[in-house]
């Protein structure tokens, strides 16, 4: 069979609605078919969301400190406690930067940080009881490594902190930390961080006590193509067994600034690799462009290789501006890009529900 015809026959396969296989997925990953991969992951996408709707949230980054004691290969914003930049954001600072979010109409905030060896268990408590106690905003934090962290300070058990932070006021997991959902890899970029197994079970572990989160991927370090599909099949799996992961977010590494260097995905690697997430992730309702490491315009392409949800507005964003990336998108940009590309802007929660359509 003709290399064109077998990529097609692959594809007519996931627009039927049957599920496509692991050396599937590779196949597609390293055809040259962008096209034709595009059209069968907007014709999935279409099937999920048949309204024209692309959905955004209206949020905030907010990471409240930046000492780290991991110091992953490709990490630009991590510091150590003794460096002059680094720091340790206070409650009222937190709060302010919360005020402004909803002044904004902001419904989200995603609070992450580094792995803060000092840190007592009772500062994040006692934040989310300060949060909940003031204001009226999802709260969308605690990334998987910073999970096991507070696991690993207190000597809970992942799912005894789980529910100690969903009884402070967590409503939902972001899926940071996942980068490649392979050992290999992981040992490479970030030999202190937790394993995939690790990441996974905080995860399903979350999904078991009813709470939802997102998956993500960083891609285009040091994984073969085959580790990547690897990584979306795994969070299918997880799916199978829990149905708890609300979206997949892939977003291509930056390596400006960071001890792994190298060169960043294309923009023709990542569009290929968002629509064969749409066409192996058939369990995953949402797919998330990332317009804050490919910029406004690519992600308005991408709402024709899959993706439905064009993120946060993010008011503010550190982590990846670290690595010398810096894409703002304000929030009329947003709604103008979804608009031209012929789909109805529209303001979502974190549960995905839409607020207002523009």
């Amino acid at each position: 069979m003709k290399k064109l015809d077998k990529i097609a026959e692959i594809l007519a396969k996931a627009v039927s609605g049957n599920r496509l296989d692991f050396a599937e997925g590779v196949a597609l990953l390293k055809s040259d078919e962008i096209i034709l991969l595009g059209l069968a992951a907007s014709s999935i996408t279409k099937r999920i969301h048949p309204e024209p709707v692309v959905t955004f949230v209206i949020d905030r980054n907010i990471n409240y400190t930046n000492i780290c004691n991991v110091r992953c290969r490709f990490c630009a914003f991590c510091r150590s406690a003794g460096e002059t930049d680094a720091y340790v954001l206070s409650y009222d600072e937190i709060y302010d930067k919360i005020k402004e979010t909803l002044a904004c109409g902001g419904t989200q905030i995603l609070m992450q940080g580094g792995l803060h060896p000092d840190l007592p268990f009772s500062y994040y408590l006692d934040m989310l009881h300060g949060i909940k106690e003031r204001f009226d905003i999802d709260i969308h934090s605690f990334s998987p490594p910073e999970i096991v962290h507070f696991s690993q300070i207190t000597g809970l058990s992942v799912r005894d902190v789980l529910v100690k932070l969903r009884e402070a006021g967590l409503d939902s997991i972001p899926g940071g930390g996942a980068e490649i959902l392979d050992n290999r890899v992981r040992t490479y970029i970030s030999p202190d961080k937790i394993s995939w197994e690790e990441w996974m079970n905080v995860m399903t572990t979350a999904h078991e006590l009813g709470m939802k989160s997102t998956a993500t991927m960083m891609f285009g370090s040091v994984e073969t193509l085959e580790e990547r599909v690897m990584h979306m099949v795994r969070v299918r799996d997880a799916q199978d067994r829990t149905g708890g992961f609300r979206a997949f977010i892939p977003w291509s590494f930056q390596p400006g600034n960071t001890r792994l260097g190298g060169e960043t995905a294309t923009g023709l690697d990542y569009l290929k690799t968002l629509a064969v997430s749409r066409l192996m992730l058939d369990n995953v309702p949402n797919i998330q462009a990332s317009w804050v490491t490919q910029g406004a315009k690519m992600a308005q392409v991408s709402l024709n290789f899959g993706a439905n949800d064009f993120g946060g507005t993010m008011l503010e964003e550190n982590v990846v501006r670290a690595a010398g990336v810096s894409n703002r998108v304000p929030l009329d940009e947003i709604i103008k890009s979804i608009r031209d590309a012929g789909y109805t802007p529209a303001q979502r929660n974190t549960n995905y529900n839409i607020l207002k359509c523009y």
